[in-house]
């Protein structure tokens, strides 16, 4: 067991007048399981790349252990796997490799294949067994899960939950509370340590919560009278000086001499009422709150949306269906979550009902008139402005704004190209399209990757409370558990 320390960190980045951290000190021991939750777009993947020395900071960071950083970036991904593992951990021996494989359910096999034929979720196991033998190594984990299923997901959770000494960046609840024994939690510049995982921190940040909305409303409270106290004695000031230099006839010395008294009692009040206002207000500025969203759900002529009968898909050369013929009905009021391993079919099964050519056998029934809001799962489309992408959707700009403000982004966000956005922020800005685009049906494939945990929690209170007509795809089994009416399995 030994500490890491933070101790004053500062950070900026070069051209930006906002700091990502300002003045933030504390320790972590390095036996922890640390899950780090925050706003997208605020600062994590930035602190686990100032832990691992990869940018300059002011302040101090102080350990006895080395950082290692996942996903580790391979170069040549042609290369068969155990040589791209041997590369990245010489010391390890390959028994080893396997017993870690094996916790995490992959077969060894697939250190013989080339790494580029691997999926996504047997390379990231290939890589965390790796950086787990390394010795004296605290692992920085960022998002191992994004579009993951729920089963790899599950062997993955299993896998970090048997070990020790890591950050792990991730939106997924259900993996930070099996995995975390400690939260670090990113505020607006400053991060906080708690003892236990998500939901013993969210259970006593919503009892928090309400305490603080009673407080902020008395700090609001005391900052306004601050304010009036200050303009009134700023308003004192003036006369007095107006009385110093309109005075002739009587003592000049005496009243020269009591007007510059209380000149200086006042200047001083109205310094101290300022320095309180600033200080009341610093303390606002570090709270993290969920904004109420809205959705512009429209109400449909009939109960029957969608209906699928013994539908199945078939691509030219393939040797067999994605899927045995399915069967399900889709009526106003449902919310329903297609479940499923990666490739089993699901983002095509949705394309075919959004009315792309999918080769398929079956029945499949849209009702006319039909109005469907759509978010995909690639965001590599995306480019131009803000105003740009609102006019082209035919979205009004202030309410895509708001919307997208209460979603967690800054207003310096909006001047940027979307190009530029980080891969949650890029996700936030077709929720946001959806959120406020009318329609009938709200199809979401994968809508949560790369979103953070805040907005989560805002977007499951407003499906909860609205309750849409729905058919999304998403393996965060909180929110899948929480929305989903009923589930079909493909």
């Amino acid at each position: 067991m030994s500490l890491i320390h933070v101790e004053h960190l500062n950070f900026t980045y070069e051209g930006s007048s906002d700091p990502v951290f300002q003045d933030v000190s504390f320790q972590i021991d390095t036996d922890w399981k640390l899950g780090f939750i925050g706003r997208n777009g605020k600062g994590k993947t930035t602190f686990l790349k100032l832990l691992a020395g990869e940018y300059d900071y002011t302040g101090s960071i102080t350990s006895s252990v080395s950082f290692e950083y996942f996903p580790y970036p391979v170069e040549n991904k042609e290369l068969p796997a155990w040589e791209i593992a041997g590369n990245l951990n010489p010391l390890m021996e390959q028994w080893e490799l396997m017993r870690e494989l094996n916790l995490l359910g992959a077969d060894a096999e697939i250190l013989y294949r080339t790494f580029s034929s691997l999926s996504f979720g047997e390379q990231s196991k290939i890589l965390l067994a790796s950086l787990f033998l390394k010795d004296h190594a605290f692992l920085l984990i960022d998002e191992p899960t994004n579009h993951l299923d729920l089963h790899t997901r599950n062997k993955i959770a299993d896998y970090l939950s048997q070990k020790k000494g890591f950050i792990l960046v991730s939106h997924d609840r259900d993996l930070i509370d099996r995995c975390a024994d400690h939260m670090l939690v990113l505020n607006r510049q400053s991060i906080e340590v708690c003892r236990g995982n998500f939901s013993s921190w969210f259970h006593d940040k919503t009892d928090r919560d309400h305490l603080e909305q009673k407080q902020n409303a008395q700090l609001k409270k005391e900052i306004r009278k601050l304010k009036e106290a200050s303009r009134r004695t700023s308003l004192w000031s003036d006369k007095i000086e107006g009385s110093k230099i309109g005075d002739h006839a009587a003592d000049r010395g005496y009243i020269g001499h009591q007007a510059a008294k209380m000149m200086k009692r006042s200047k001083s009040i109205d310094r101290r009422r300022k320095e309180a206002v600033l200080e009341k207000e610093e303390l606002l500025k570090d709270v993290e709150t969920l904004d109420t969203l809205k959705l512009n759900f429209l109400p449909f002529h009939s109960r029957r949306l969608l209906s699928l009968r013994d539908v199945t898909i078939q691509y030219p050369g393939s040797s067999a269906p994605l899927f045995p013929g399915l069967t399900f009905e889709l009526n106003a009021g449902d919310r329903i979550a297609l479940c499923g391993k990666n490739g089993c079919g699901k983002s095509s099964l949705i394309r075919l009902i959004l009315g792309d050519q999918i080769p398929h056998t079956g029945e499949l029934y849209t009702a006319s008139g039909l109005r469907i809001s759509y978010i995909s799962q690639d965001t590599s489309w995306l480019k131009g402005g803000i105003s740009e992408f609102a006019a082209k959707n035919g979205i009004d700009i202030s309410l895509f704004c708001t919307v997208l403000k209460k979603l967690g982004l800054e207003r310096v966000q909006f001047d940027k190209k979307i190009e530029e956005y980080s891969e949650g922020q890029k996700k936030k800005v077709l929720l946001a399209k959806s959120l406020c685009e009318p329609a009938h049906l709200f199809v979401w494939d994968e809508p949560l990757n790369y979103i953070d945990i805040f907005s989560r929690v805002q977007l499951e209170k407003l499906l909860l409370s609205s309750q849409p007509s729905m058919l999304f795809v998403e393996h965060d089994l909180t929110f899948r558990e929480k929305i989903a009416t009923k589930s079909v399995e493909l």
